[in-house]
């Protein structure tokens, strides 16, 4: 069983935001194979369903991004998940709008989500999707990059990299982890 995990922020304000990528790649999931994120347990929303002959719960964590982590960990633990079966996706400004990262395991940067799931987990390898969305622009604040309305005609690029990432979850669970790098690294 895997646990595949969108971070983002849960009220209508942030849905439109380069901060809710990981909501949006697991919303474009639950659509292609009909799982509906409709139950809610450890303060999160969730679905479970098989994706390629995997079982998985996917996961929108309800804490607000700076505590993903206290979902995640509540999961792993009810579900006795291995940290390898525990694929997290976010957003990165380190990376272009549109591109994709898939890493085994590594720190958690300067992302406050990232830097909560691995305190609750007590560990930096498990599987992750990283969702470019650029640098701010100078003299934007980063803050407001992140959570602070997406001009328009940006949400194709970004849209480009959530279908990605998409595509990205579906190879780890189909060909494992190291096929997926291969493919979208």
């Amino acid at each position: 069983m895997y646990l595949i995990v969108g971070l983002g922020n849960p009220e209508a304000d942030y849905d439109k935001t380069r901060h809710n990528m990981g909501f949006h790649v697991v919303n474009k999931i639950a659509k292609e194979y009909e799982i509906e994120l409709s139950r809610n347990k450890f303060n999160g929303n969730f679905g479970t369903g098989v994706i390629e002959g995997e079982k998985v719960i996917l996961l929108e964590p309800q804490t607000f991004m700076n505590s993903s982590g206290e979902a995640v960990i509540e999961y792993k633990n009810f579900y006795k998940l291995e940290n390898e079966n525990i694929v997290v996706i976010y957003d990165d400004i380190d990376l272009e709008p549109g591109t994709v990262r898939i890493r085994k395991k590594g720190g958690p940067g300067t992302h406050n989500g990232m830097k909560s799931v691995v305190h609750f987990l007590n560990s930096d390898e498990f599987p992750r999707v990283r969702v470019g969305i650029g640098m701010p622009k100078a003299g934007t604040d980063l803050i407001e990059h992140v959570i602070g309305a997406v001009p328009e005609e940006e949400w194709p690029l970004l849209d480009e990299g959530t279908e990605s990432a998409k595509c990205a979850v579906i190879e780890i669970l189909k060909n494992g982890i190291d096929k997926a790098m291969n493919l979208y690294n």
